[in-house]
């Protein structure tokens, strides 16, 4: 997926609804997916995702919208909304009732250990720094290129091969320690 936008960043400026519109378009999907992947929760990842181009609409009327990459500007606000929210629940944790209860009778054991699998690799990033969360999310959930990642984090791509390094070490060692 190349980083180029479509959209000129200048018209941008303008507010037009049809522009905005077809941003939104665009990108809520990708930015709904970086989220849900982020907090495992679907209900809070559409709240921020559409949150994110509130932000950017606000921003644009503010005159401090993005100003050369329209997508890098939408995952680091979604990022930053993310850890935002995450630190409130760290602060506040709340219990979420679930919306289907599943049969236990029909739950296969193949399905049961792919959820816990997936289940202890969640709750292994979250021991991870904020980057190197990011970063594994980007590269892994997102796929992005080492070079869409960087450009998202503002980093040379080197800085992202050795924060990716870091990241998948520190995880193999937090899933080795905890079996």
């Amino acid at each position: 997926m190349p980083m180029q936008d479509q959209f000129n960043l200048q018209d941008l400026q303008g507010l037009d609804p049809e522009m905005i519109s077809a941003i939104y378009d665009r990108y809520f999907p990708e930015v709904y997916r970086f989220v849900c992947y982020r907090l495992n929760n679907e209900h809070a990842a559409e709240d921020i995702a559409s949150d994110v181009f509130i932000r950017l609409i606000e921003a644009l009327h503010a005159s401090r919208g993005p100003q050369s990459n329209l997508r890098s500007w939408l995952y680091a606000t979604a990022s930053h909304i993310v850890n935002d929210h995450l630190r409130k629940t760290y602060r506040q944790p709340q219990s979420e009732l679930q919306e289907m209860i599943p049969d236990k009778a029909a739950a296969l054991d193949l399905d049961y250990e792919r959820q816990d699998v997936e289940n202890r690799l969640k709750e292994a990033m979250t021991v991870l720094t904020e980057d190197q969360q990011y970063v594994l999310t980007l590269r892994f959930s997102q796929g992005f290129s080492l070079e869409d990642t960087a450009i998202t984090m503002n980093k040379n791509v080197n800085a992202v091969k050795q924060l990716q390094f870091r990241a998948l070490s520190a995880l193999h060692r937090i899933l080795n320690d905890r079996t």
